[in-house]
């Protein structure tokens, strides 16, 4: 077994601790990467706070996990030590149903194993990235490309995937116009990523305090939506709405600035249900849809794309002491735009 070293969190809203967790010794399409940065997601506070309903404790979250890889098992062929790796948001799937099959692992009709809160083959609970060390079978390592930094890389893995693929399942690319919804963790990257596609980006934030980011990440526009008359202004105008926020809004609100045949797509994850209307949807042929992550094949795309366009998510190293610090920070969005957790400090 190796042992490593994490910061787990033992209930709903309670404090991070220092623990010592095991990873299973090497199956033979294993590897085992030491971990040397994990970002921080919106979604690890949900999960750490119970608000997707009761998490398995004692939780060790993040799935946003770059490093190197230190081991491999005898029938590894993907990878050797020293490859510069990384791992996001599942560990497994079945590997053999149609989705599966189709590339679409983490919409495993017998379901994903996540990378923490999840069960493996092996019947044990799934520990994520705030970890020094983690132990996954090579078809769900991706490897990271030299010109990315591992800290910025990090992110990747969940917020640069998160809106990589609606932005690609939709086709965003020169001719489109595309809005995104927040300028957060999620919000920044999708605008960066449409921009390189070489999409119309506008920005659509609750006041105007980061404009000048959004500008600087790619969009050319930027609305506040406290602003009544910005519903009116841009009615029926876009092609494709990324909304990344994890808060309940007015869904039907966005809708309407949809032109005939667009589509909103919801990557943010609020606890409570949103209410569509009908005739919301009904005429101009409009579509609300999700998007979950992506696949391992089109998230390898995703950071090979980053690299080649030297796209990068804005963040902020923090020490693992600095945790619960970062999660009130994210809730307040005192964040810009990625905390990552420097594993050095564990």
């Amino acid at each position: 077994m190796v042992m490593a070293k994490a910061r787990a969190v033992d209930g709903p809203h309670q404090s991070f601790r220092k623990a010592d967790i095991q990873r299973r010794e090497l199956d033979k399409h294993d590897v085992l990467l030491e971990i040397h940065y994990a970002g921080i997601c919106h979604s690890d506070i949900h999960t750490a706070h119970g608000d997707w309903g009761e998490a398995h404790y004692p939780l060790v979250p993040g799935h946003e996990i770059a490093g190197i890889v230190k081991e491999v098992g005898s029938d590894v062929t993907k990878f050797q030590p020293g490859d510069r790796a990384g791992v996001g948001c599942m560990v497994e799937s079945c590997g053999s149903c149609e989705n599966c099959e189709a590339g679409e692992e983490q919409y495993c009709l017998k379901g994903n194993t996540p990378t923490y809160d999840g069960v493996d083959k092996y019947g044990e609970p799934t520990q994520g990235g705030y970890s020094t060390h983690i132990v996954v079978t090579e078809d769900f390592v991706l490897h990271i490309p030299e010109n990315l930094p591992l800290d910025a890389a990090a992110p990747l893995l969940c917020a640069g995937i998160t809106t990589f693929s609606p932005l690609n399942r939709w086709q965003a690319g020169p001719g489109k116009k595309v809005a995104v919804v927040g300028l957060g963790g999620l919000g920044h990257m999708a605008v960066k990523i449409a921009h390189a596609m070489g999409a119309d980006v506008t920005v659509l934030s609750q006041t105007l305090n980061k404009k000048d980011d959004g500008l600087r990440f790619g969009a050319s526009a930027y609305y506040a939506t406290k602003d009544e008359d910005t519903f009116d202004t841009l009615a029926g105008q876009f092609d494709l709405i990324i909304n990344t926020v994890s808060a309940k809004i007015n869904i039907n609100d966005y809708l309407s600035l949809l032109r005939l045949d667009g589509t909103l797509v919801n990557v943010g994850a609020p606890a409570e249900p949103l209410d569509v209307h009908v005739f919301s949807l009904i005429p101009q042929r409009r579509s609300f849809a999700g998007s979950l992550i992506g696949g391992i094949r089109e998230t390898q795309d995703m950071l090979d794309f980053c690299a080649k366009h030297e796209i990068m998510p804005e963040i902020e190293v923090i020490s693992a002491d600095d945790i619960d610090d970062a999660y009130e920070r994210v809730q307040k969005s005192d964040v810009k735009y990625r905390f990552v957790i420097d594993t050095s400090t564990l």
